[in-house]
């Protein structure tokens, strides 16, 4: 097959999103499919609208010389308007939208809400098909479209992240780590992944920590502060405030032996974000890390609250407090969490099962 995706900037950016796209890519090329990269720059949201008004991308589009076209569902903006000019094109390709989590899910101020979702609506109702990572996504995608079936002429396939992309301990090591937190009586070190924006719930986690004594715990932060350095500024300002200095360390962004080797140091994960599905979690979970994670979003789909972790409001401050507070003092319960959480990293999907799922379905579109 030929096959273009289009997104914004490079498929290399630091997220979920970018990792699913790199992986679907690096599949789809070893079975001998030629993809095209098809990148828009990124702006401004207005700008990003303005490019439905764009000729020029038409024309790129338009001439592009595929069988199928992905587009990654960030994209949206740039995409409502040009996507129906594109359909009325015969012969033409089909148009299948990648979905991650719909940014008319997230918590954005009330006077723009209503843009943001007709937008996205006019977006979703402008392909043919859909490609989800969860199924709370594909039901979020349903709901803003106003359809419970048949989401497009040529439907959708869930096909779930997976986390087998970071060097994680075999079942045996993996045990020993679980084994060793068991016995560890220090204070209770909490790991925090994701990139720094509100979205991700950091400022609600760091929130939470306070209520508790500083001697009970230690907060690691992985994650990119040049994404939004306002909202960056203002978690250090909130760490400087609290005098917490001593016992977070932000990190930054680190390389994939520094994340294996700080799961590997932790004794929880606690990202209490929104997330169309959460591969951090699996990712932790590799590691026989329990996970608290946000009740809202597809981290439902992997964190089984009291099993193998704990959902959670992010908001509820003292509800986070209080499940890190009886982990920090009860060693047991953090193991047989451990032990829960990598027996759910275990009977996941791999990358290759999930992107092999995908091409199946792109295959049946193109034919």
């Amino acid at each position: 097959m030929r096959i273009g995706l289009l997104i914004y900037g490079s498929l290399d950016t630091l997220s979920g999103g970018y990792l699913y796209d790199r992986k679907l890519v690096e599949h789809l090329r070893q079975a001998g499919d030629a993809v095209e990269i098809v990148s828009l720059p990124w702006r401004s949201y207005p700008a990003h609208l303005a490019d439905n008004l764009s000729l020029r991308l038409h024309r790129r589009l338009r001439d592009l010389r595929v069988d199928i076209l992905l587009q990654d569902e960030l994209n949206h903006p740039s995409l409502a308007l040009v996507n129906r000019r594109l359909r009325r094109r015969q012969p033409r390709y089909p148009l299948i939208s990648i979905v991650h989590h719909l940014r008319s899910s997230e918590q954005h101020p009330r006077r723009l809400l209503p843009l943001y979702r007709a937008v996205e609506r006019a977006y979703l109702r402008s392909v043919d098909g859909f490609i989800f990572n969860s199924r709370t996504t594909r039901q979020a995608v349903a709901g803003l479209r106003g359809e419970s079936d048949n989401l497009a002429p040529l439907g959708g396939v869930v096909a779930y992240p997976a986390a087998d992309h970071l060097p994680a301990p075999d079942e045996r090591a993996a045990a020993e780590l679980i084994r060793a937190r068991q016995s560890d009586a220090g204070p209770l070190r909490v790991l925090f992944v994701g990139n720094l924006i509100p979205r991700k719930g950091l400022h609600h986690l760091i929130a939470a920590l306070t209520r508790l004594p500083r001697t009970d715990w230690r907060l690691d932060v992985i994650g990119d502060s040049a994404v939004d350095g306002a909202y960056a500024a203002g978690v250090r300002k909130q760490i400087n405030a609290a005098g917490l200095d001593g016992n977070i360390r932000l990190h930054g962004r680190v390389s994939d032996g520094e994340l294996t080797r700080q799961y590997s140091a932790a004794h929880l994960l606690a990202a209490p974000s929104y997330e169309g599905f959460g591969i951090v979690y699996l990712e932790a979970m590799a590691f026989g890390l329990p996970a608290l994670a946000g009740v809202h979003g597809g981290g439902g789909e992997i964190v089984s609250h009291g099993v193998n972790g704990f959902t959670v409001e992010p908001a509820d401050a003292d509800g986070i407090a209080a499940h890190l507070s009886g982990l920090a003092k009860d060693r047991e319960q953090l193991a047989e969490l451990g032990r829960n959480a990598r027996q759910r990293f275990d009977s996941h999907p791999r990358w290759a099962d999930s992107a092999a799922k995908i091409r199946e379905f792109l295959a049946a579109c193109v034919r």
